[in-house]
């Protein structure tokens, strides 16, 4: 089983972008971490300045806040 390895709070983006608007938000902050789907851990994230709200798996995210370690 994983576990999730991004702190509530951390900015990230999405890797794939294929299946989204070209008004989707760049950038989301991660808002809660959710169960685990297809063994991957889930997390919601929202764009605070669009009001875009969504939920990913963590290997379709990756972190924008290079000073900031994800905790394991």
């Amino acid at each position: 089983m994983r576990n999730h390895r991004f702190p509530i709070g951390l900015s990230v983006r999405l890797r794939d972008r294929r299946n989204l608007s070209p008004l989707a938000a760049e950038t989301y902050r991660i808002t809660a971490k959710l169960p685990l789907r297809d063994n991957w851990p889930q997390y919601r994230i929202q764009n605070d300045e669009l009001g875009q709200e969504r939920v990913s798996t963590e290997d379709n995210l990756e972190p924008i806040e290079w000073g900031m370690t994800p905790h394991p």
